[in-house]
């Protein structure tokens, strides 16, 4: 779908016509033309760029953590046919935002987009647009370290008694993160190289589960099962309504790709890279995910042991029912790996999307936050608001036990109102839009638009409770969550921001920015 011309050009040229000097780069050239200087460390490759978002996705965090849900919710059916159905959706949303990345490769990403969109009052589609994207960003790293921190759980209980408890849970959950945040400190090379190999990591993995349940297992379960058996443990009584909200499982898993747009600072041939790793994180995922959600649905052996699992982690009680407990073990290990490269990837996006939200001075502490460490050329502060926030949003669980459901839901809604706000704003421009190397062509209009009503659908759907009865321990505080982010900006934002937020700021001229970098190179 991307096309070889665009209206950039071949070769950017500078605001006066004159073509890039020998030591700028493309790259710096169009970044300069946003109105940015090269602060960030350029070393990612395409490929580099991919492994994040697909990272991030990691079939084998999303598909696992949630499966236990999926089982009560919809059961196999949902688990199966959910997953294709969504990503379909998710490829239309993807294939939107990648088509957006390419005209405005910039670490800001989608508050920009929409600022650079919006036909007017762009500041506040900018503000609520970028704290859209905080809110899922934060809640995504929380995800995805809160059901590594399930499994890793689950192992250290099998291997040394170390009870699943909701504390002992939170308390891996804060290890992970304090990782995390000492890997994401270290620079952005160490980042990309793990990341790099969090993709085979992945692949492979992927391949050795499904293969191990496939070939070792004695008993296998039926087809029919595997694809028509439905279950409803939620107390609803309408099969539709739970089909629906079932779908958490894949949507859920399908969440972080944005991660591609954040990094395109860090990353060669930005306005092509970055749309491609969008695109081809979902295809990958999509492909992949099924494969392994199939073989694991039909290593089943017995359903209510699995969903009464001691380790609270039905994939580690089906891995023991399928290869016995060494086995098992070996299978968590692959398990928790990835999402510990996954969780990594997310608080390198997340630390991303803060430094430059604060780098137009929309966060509070925003020179906190937008400072650089000169020796990594990294947001080491922004690393550890990522990683601080994400622990917060996480301790519910110690006495709301369907707090990880309301996790996963409110990055699913932040990211994608997030991810259809400049989508809209593109579909309005039309023609006048300024295409970029990578974009869909006539498919653009069909494509947002199926994408906008998608996004507008599951933001209510996951929003609604997910058990019954309703009590204090089973509430759904995804609106609760929502509503206090949101309300947070919007009340800043006509108290305050409405005054001095003007979107994303310039940070001079050509020359100005070129002697920002000269300085940062000498440092």
């Amino acid at each position: 779908m991307s096309q070889p011309e665009s209206t950039h050009g071949a070769a950017l040229r500078a605001e006066d016509g004159t073509k890039p000097g020998p030591h700028v780069t493309e790259d710096e050239q169009r970044l300069h033309e946003l109105g940015y200087t090269q602060e960030l460390a350029r070393s990612m490759s395409g490929f580099s760029n991919f492994a994040v978002s697909f990272s991030i996705i990691s079939v084998l965090s999303g598909c696992l953590t949630l499966y236990g849900f999926g089982m009560n919710t919809g059961g196999p059916a949902l688990i199966i046919w959910g997953w294709p159905v969504v990503g379909a959706m998710t490829l239309l949303v993807g294939l939107s935002m990648a088509e957006v990345c390419s005209s405005y490769p910039t670490a800001g990403g989608l508050y920009y987009w929409a600022a650079k969109l919006a036909p007017r009052n762009g500041p506040a589609w900018s503000w609520f647009t970028g704290w859209f994207n905080f809110l899922g960003q934060v809640a995504v790293t929380a995800g995805v370290d809160f059901g590594a921190a399930f499994f890793t759980n689950a192992f250290l209980e099998m291997q040394f008694g170390f009870a699943a408890t909701p504390e002992h849970t939170v308390l891996v959950f804060g290890v992970i993160l304090l990782a995390h945040g000492l890997l994401n400190t270290l620079g952005v090379r160490l980042v990309s190289v793990f990341n790099n190999v969090s993709v085979w990591w992945h692949l492979l993995g992927v391949v050795i589960i499904v293969g191990v349940l496939v070939l070792l297992p004695s008993h296998h379960a039926p087809a029919e099962f595997v694809f028509t058996e439905f279950v409803n443990n939620t107390g609803f009584h309408n099969s539709l309504y739970v089909a629906m909200l079932g779908l958490l499982l894949a949507q859920y898993t399908f969440t972080g790709y944005d991660a591609s747009a954040h990094m395109t600072e860090e990353t060669q041939d930005a306005s092509r890279s970055g749309p491609r790793g969008i695109v081809m994180s979902i295809l990958v995922s999509l492909a992949a995910g099924w494969v392994l959600l199939l073989g694991l649905t039909f290593a089943i052996k017995d359903y209510d042991e699995a969903l009464g699992s001691s380790t609270g982690v039905p994939p580690a009680q089906i891995f023991i029912d399928a290869v016995g407990d060494t086995g098992a073990k070996l299978l968590l290990l692959i398990v928790i790996g990835a999402q510990f490269f996954c969780g990594m990837a997310s608080v390198t996006a997340n630390s991303r999307m803060i430094y430059a939200f604060s780098r137009d001075g929309a966060l509070p502490g925003s020179q906190l936050w937008h400072r650089i460490n000169h020796r990594t050329r990294t947001p080491t502060n922004a690393v550890w608001l990522a990683a601080g926030g994400a622990f917060l949003l996480g301790l519910p669980y110690l006495w709301n036990p369907t707090a990880y459901a309301a996790v996963t839901s409110v990055s699913v809604i932040g990211l994608y109102i997030a991810y259809a706000i400049p989508v809209l704003l593109r579909l309005r421009q039309g023609d006048s839009f300024e295409r970029g190397p990578w974009h869909l062509g006539r498919w653009s209009r069909p494509v947002g638009l199926a994408a906008v009503i998608w996004v507008g659908l599951i933001s209510v759907l996951f929003m609604l409770p997910t058990v019954s009865p309703i009590t204090a321990t089973s509430f759904n505080y995804t609106p609760v969550a929502v509503a206090a982010v949101l309300g947070f900006a919007g009340v800043w934002w006509l108290v305050s921001a409405r005054r001095w937020f003007t979107g994303p700021k310039v940070q001079g001229t050509p020359e100005e920015l070129a002697a920002i970098e000269h300085e940062l190179e000498i440092i």
